[in-house]
């Protein structure tokens, strides 16, 4: 999903702080490739806005009245699921984290990103690929395996790595086919077999944990998550 200056990704910006919606706003507009169509302070006007305007991507903060940004992020996978979920927050927190990633947040920004980190994951979430603030992703490796023996897991098939190597370069499944040489449908058959055999439920967890047994080397940053 390719996007030109002429047709901007269209986002909703969701915060009770009005101060911190008008700022974030401001950051965003700044890039003529991003306009905010709507903005909600709480989740269900969030929900309500979501509806109406089909934004491309919806920036939600964690805390909100009526409906939170990880029971605003649920509502969007089950109804409008082509619609991108940004969660732009304070909290690192591994509980919330995990909370939005298991509800299908496409990405997990802070707000002490920078300006240009901002408009980058609007960017990459708009075309399909998963963002996680560098912080975030640290607490989820050590989260993952702090404190336990490292899970024993059935070794992944050669083919298997190479998809799984290919995913956590961003490649998405059509590219993924095209370079293995392979129909899309069996690229999603490799995946579903990666997944159970590392007892992950996204391409993301699936690379941190190969990334963890030292199986790939890779600066998990944005994976397609198609």
């Amino acid at each position: 999903m390719a996007h030109t200056p002429s047709k901007p990704i269209r986002v909703l910006l969701a915060d009770d702080h009005a101060i911190v919606r008008a700022g974030i706003r401001q950051l965003l507009e700044h890039s003529s490739s991003i306009q905010i169509v709507a903005e909600a302070s709480d989740g269900e006007a969030a929900k309500a806005l979501i509806q109406e305007y089909h934004p491309d991507v919806a920036v939600l903060d964690i805390q909100m009245p009526k409906a939170s940004g990880i029971e605003v992020t649920r509502w969007v996978r089950a109804n409008m699921p082509a619609v991108g979920v940004l969660i732009l927050s304070a909290y690192n927190d591994d509980p919330y984290v995990m909370a939005v990633l298991q509800a299908g947040a496409n990405g997990y920004v802070l707000k002490t990103a920078s300006p240009e980190e901002l408009m980058q994951a609007v960017r990459d979430v708009f075309e399909g690929r998963s963002v996680l603030d560098a912080e975030i992703t640290q607490k989820l490796m050590a989260h993952m395996f702090s404190g336990a023996k490292a899970p024993v897991v059935e070794k992944l098939t050669e083919r298997e790595m190479e998809v799984l190597s290919l995913a956590a370069k961003g490649f998405t499944n059509k590219a993924i086919g095209v370079q293995l040489g392979i129909s899309d449908r069996t690229v999603q058959g490799h995946l579903a077999h990666i997944f159970g055999k590392l007892q992950a439920s996204s391409r993301t967890e699936a690379v941190m944990r190969a990334v963890s047994f030292g199986w790939i080397s890779q600066d998990v940053g944005t994976i397609s998550e198609e």
